[in-house]
């Protein structure tokens, strides 16, 4: 039986075709995207910008950080999968990336 809060399979190509530079987690029922900033100071902002969101949000991405680059991946961990959540927040992700110095 699907579980009606992941996205299906035609909802989730278009996502990846609109969230441009998120693929597909080899192995997972996830995305992910790497930013690079000029900086370290870019990148822990961005982060900050994020981590607010998510918050509002109530949904939290996996991320790491070395200096200038933020690796992020999105699943919901509630329904095992990608959900309609993990696309939404991708996609405030990349607005911030957008007026971020990416």
């Amino acid at each position: 039986m699907a579980n009606k809060d992941l996205v299906s399979d035609t909802e989730r190509a278009a996502a990846l075709v609109e969230l441009k530079g998120w693929s597909l987690v080899e192995g997972r029922d996830a995305i992910f995207r790497r930013f690079t900033f000029k900086n370290f100071n870019a990148a822990f902002g961005f982060m900050t910008r994020v981590a607010l969101e998510a918050e509002k949000h109530d949904h939290h991405p996996e991320w790491t950080n070395v200096y200038r680059t933020v690796d992020i991946v999105l699943t919901s961990h509630d329904v095992k999968g990608l959900s309609q959540r993990d696309v939404d927040l991708a996609r405030i992700i990349q607005a911030i990336a957008a007026e971020s110095t990416v």
